[in-house]
C-alpha cells in the first residue's frame, strides 16, 4: 500500500527524531510482529541497552557508572501475560501486566497513569497489547492535556482483521524541538516485510543514526514460535 510506504518515508526515515516507538501487526507471513526502538539526544539516554532475559525484554545501562537518573529510561519494555504480549516505554509495562492479573483489562489498569513529568518535553507514554485469544491488538498514548501539565488525556485504539504485510505505529515525538512536539493524531500505518531480522534491519538502518539507540522487533507465529531480533548501538561495559 503506498500510504503506508509514504508513512514509512515521512516519519520514519526523514524524521530526525520520532522518538521511542511502538509497531504492532503483522508480516506477509501473517505472524504478529511487535517492533519497539528507543532513541536519544543526551548522554543519560544514550547510556542504554535492551536486555532479553526469562521472557521479558528491559532496558538497562550500557555503562552502569554513567547512569545519572534511571526513573524514566530503566524499565521493562515488553512482558506476556498469558497469551498476552504488553509493550510500552516505561514503568507502565509492569503496571498493565499486574492489572491483567487481577483481571483488569489493557484500557483500565491505564487509569492511574500520566505522561511523563519531564518538563518542559512532557514526553506521551505509549503501549500496545497484542490479544492472541481473539486475534486483535491495541494501542495507547497518554499525552499531557491540553489545558494542564497536572492532567493528561487517554487515547486507545483497537483493531481487528489485521492485513498481512502492516501495522501500526505510535512514537514519541512528531521530530524534534525544544521543547519536543508530542506524537498527535491516529496512529500511523507502517509496512511490516519480511521476518524479524529483516524487519529489524530495515527499520534500524531507516532511523536516524545519530539519535537511534535500541531496537528490537519479535516476531511470532501460528505455532506459537518466537523470534527475537536485538540491535543495540552500544555494548554493555563489564565491571
Amino acid at each position: 500500500m503506498a500510504l503506508a510506504e509514504k508513512n514509512f518515508k515521512q516519519h520514519i526515515a526523514e524524521n530526525v527524531y520520532p522518538g521511542r516507538g511502538i509497531v504492532l501487526g503483522r508480516n506477509e507471513e501473517n505472524s504478529w510482529i511487535v517492533i519497539y526502538w528507543i532513541m536519544g539526544r543526551s548522554s543519560n539516554s544514550r547510556n542504554r541497552i535492551f536486555t532479553h532475559e526469562n521472557g521479558i525484554l528491559s532496558t538497562e545501562a550500557a555503562d552502569p557508572k554513567l547512569l545519572e537518573d534511571p526513573s524514566l529510561i530503566i524499565y521493562n519494555v515488553m512482558r506476556d501475560v498469558d497469551r498476552r504480549i504488553v509493550v510500552s516505554n516505561g514503568s507502565h509495562t509492569d503496571t498493565i501486566c499486574d492489572g491483567l492479573k487481577k483481571g483488569e483489562s489493557f484500557y483500565t489498569s491505564l487509569h492511574s497513569e500520566k505522561h511523563e513529568p519531564d518538563a518542559p518535553n512532557y514526553t506521551t507514554r505509549i503501549s500496545g497489547i497484542i490479544e492472541q485469544s481473539d486475534s486483535s491488538m491495541a494501542l495507547s498514548r497518554i499525552s499531557k492535556s491540553d489545558f494542564s501539565a497536572e492532567h493528561s488525556a487517554h487515547f486507545y485504539y483497537r483493531y481487528t482483521d489485521i492485513p498481512a504485510g502492516y501495522g501500526y505505529c505510535v512514537t514519541t515525538y512528531m521530530g524534534d524541538g525544544n521543547p519536543l512536539p508530542a506524537f498527535a493524531g491516529y496512529p500511523i500505518l507502517l509496512p511490516l516485510e519480511g521476518d524479524a531480522e529483516i524487519i529489524a534491519d530495515n527499520y534500524w538502518l531507516k532511523l536516524n543514526p545519530d539519535n537511534r539507540i535500541s531496537l528490537f522487533v519479535r516476531e511470532l507465529n501460528h505455532s506459537g514460535e518466537d523470534g527475537l531480533k536485538i540491535i543495540n548501538r552500544f555494548q554493555m561495559t563489564k565491571q
